[in-house]
C-alpha cells in the first residue's frame, strides 16, 4: 500500500527592484517565511535577485553583474538553506570563466550541502529575450538533485517548452521538476500555453511540476506572476495572483507519482530503440 509522501513546496513568486542587496535581504526574508509554514523546498525565478537585464539588447556592462557559483552570492541563499532545513533553488548570472556566462540555477538540499547548478540549454532570442549575447548555451546536461525530502530536476525558463529536456529530467528519477522562469505579458492566444503545455509534461511523464514566474514590471516587461503547481494528472494544484508577489505553497502527495505510472505506464512502454530521429540533426 501507499503511505502517503506529503511534501510542501514554497514557490517565491518576487518582484525586483534595481539594489541586488535589498533583493537578497527580501528573498531571505521569504525563505524564513517559507520554512515557518512547513515548506521543505523553495524555489525562485529566473535571475532571483537582479532586474531582468536579457530585455536590454547587447549591452555589455551587465557583464559585469555575473558572479560565480558557488560564490559569496550564493553563500548566502546556502547559510539560510543550512541554517532553516529548507532546501533551495535560485537562479543567478553566472560569471564561468573570462568572458563565459551562463544562465545559471545553484541547488542547495535541505542540509545546506551544494549539490551542483542547472545551466539553461536552450537560449532564446526574441522580442525582449535578447539572450543569445549575454548567455552561452548550457553544458550541464540534465542532472536530478536529491535535496532531502525529494528528487528535483531544473527546467529554467525556456528549457521548459522542450519536452527531451523534460524527459531526460525525468529518466533521470526527477520526482518534481521546478522551472524558474522571468515570463512577461504575453498575447491572449499564448495563455493557454502557459499552464496547458505544463500539465501535458506531468501527465506525460508521470511527474509533477512546478512553476515560479516573476511579478511586476521591470524596465519595458511586466511579468505576470500565476505561479502555479502541477500533479502527475495534469491537475493545476494552485496558482498565485497574476499582478503581487506572493509565497505560494504546494502540497504534493509523492505517492501520487507510484500511481500516476501504473494508471498511465508511459515510460513503461517507451521504445528508446525507435527514436534514433530525435538525436538527428
Amino acid at each position: 500500500s501507499l503511505m502517503g509522501r506529503k511534501l510542501r513546496v514554497a514557490l517565491a513568486q518576487v518582484a525586483l527592484g534595481p539594489e541586488r542587496e535589498e533583493n537578497v535581504s527580501r528573498a531571505l526574508r521569504m525563505m524564513a517565511d517559507a520554512a515557518e509554514a512547513g515548506a521543505r523546498i523553495i524555489v525562485f525565478p529566473e535571475m532571483s535577485v537582479d532586474p531582468f537585464f536579457p530585455q536590454y539588447r547587447a549591452d555589455k556592462r551587465y557583464f559585469d553583474w555575473g558572479v560565480s557559483v558557488p560564490g559569496p552570492l550564493t553563500d548566502r541563499f546556502q547559510e539560510q538553506a543550512a541554517c532553516l532545513g529548507l532546501a533551495t533553488v535560485i537562479n543567478v548570472f553566472e560569471r564561468a570563466a573570462p568572458g563565459r556566462y551562463y544562465d545559471c540555477s545553484p541547488v542547495f538540499d535541505s542540509d545546506g550541502n551544494y549539490l551542483g547548478k542547472q545551466r539553461m540549454t536552450h537560449i532564446l532570442e526574441g522580442p525582449g529575450y535578447n539572450e543569445r549575447y549575454y548567455y552561452w548555451e548550457g553544458d550541464s546536461g540534465y542532472p536530478v538533485f536529491d535535496v532531502g525530502p525529494a528528487r528535483i530536476g531544473v527546467a529554467i525558463c525556456y528549457d521548459r517548452h522542450f519536452p527531451e529536456c523534460m524527459r531526460a529530467l525525468t529518466l533521470g528519477g526527477a520526482d518534481v521538476i521546478v522551472v524558474p522562469t522571468a515570463t512577461a505579458t504575453m498575447e491572449a492566444e499564448y495563455r493557454a500555453v502557459w499552464e496547458t503545455e505544463m500539465q501535458a509534461t506531468a501527465i506525460a511523464n508521470g511527474v509533477f511540476v512546478a512553476v515560479v514566474n516573476r511579478a511586476g514590471v521591470d524596465g519595458g516587461l511586466t511579468f505576470f506572476g500565476s505561479s502555479y503547481g502541477v500533479d502527475p494528472y495534469g491537475r493545476v494544484l494552485a496558482r498565485a495572483p497574476e499582478d503581487d508577489i506572493a509565497l505560494l505553497l504546494l502540497d504534493l502527495d509523492l505517492d501520487l507519482i507510484e500511481q500516476a505510472r501504473r494508471d498511465m505506464p508511459f515510460l513503461r512502454d517507451r521504445r528508446p530503440d525507435t527514436y534514433g530521429p530525435l538525436t538527428e540533426r
